[in-house]
C-alpha cells in the first residue's frame, strides 16, 4: 500500500478513538456534546484528507482515452 493511502486511514482512527477515550458531555464543541462534536470535526478532516489523496494520486493524472479524443 502506498504511503499516500495511509492518509485515508487517519480519519477512521480519529473518529473511532475519540469518543472511546473521552465519552463525556463536557466540554462542548460548537455547542454539541464532545462525542458528537468530535465526530463532526473528523468528518470535515476526512473530507480534506480524501481531497489530498485524490489530488496527489498519480492514477488520477492519466486521462481516459475518451477525454483525449473530445478535447
Amino acid at each position: 500500500m502506498r504511503p499516500l493511502y495511509w492518509l485515508a486511514v487517519f480519519p477512521c482512527v480519529g473518529v473511532i478513538l475519540g469518543p472511546i477515550v473521552h465519552n463525556k458531555v463536557h466540554p462542548l464543541i460548537l455547542g454539541m456534546p464532545f462525542p458528537l462534536g468530535w465526530i463532526t470535526v473528523w468528518i470535515v478532516i476526512a473530507a480534506i484528507c480524501m481531497a489530498i489523496v485524490y489530488a496527489l494520486d498519480p492514477v488520477n493524472k492519466v486521462a481516459a482515452p475518451d477525454e483525449e479524443n473530445q478535447a
